[in-house]
């Protein structure tokens, strides 16, 4: 008879699973997405946190949409800052 895997160390595995297939996200960022749904999150048992985090996993792998880099988002805040030379850009073209 095999021992019933360590609830802890399933968790650790599918942060470990994360963190190879999504390289770019640190964390905390999977962290807080998995548990946004949760008001109270200090007192989840492992193995709702576990559950929590499979699911996670599993959207992340159904959707694949890919999401925008810290860069991206970096770029998009500076290009907004200063909205009048993209529009007078786009003004340009027309």
């Amino acid at each position: 008879m095999g021992r019933k895997p360590n609830t802890y160390n399933q968790i650790l595995e599918v942060l470990r699973e994360l963190h190879t297939l999504y390289p770019s996200f640190n964390m905390g960022r999977h962290l807080a997405t998995t548990l946004e749904e949760y008001q109270d999150f200090w007192g989840i048992p492992d193995t709702e946190l576990l559950y929590a985090l499979q699911k996670y996993k599993a959207n992340l792998e159904f959707n694949e949409v890919p999401i925008a880099s810290d860069n991206d988002i970096e770029n998009i805040i500076k290009d907004g800052m200063d909205l009048s030379n993209v529009l007078e850009e786009s003004e340009d073209n027309y």
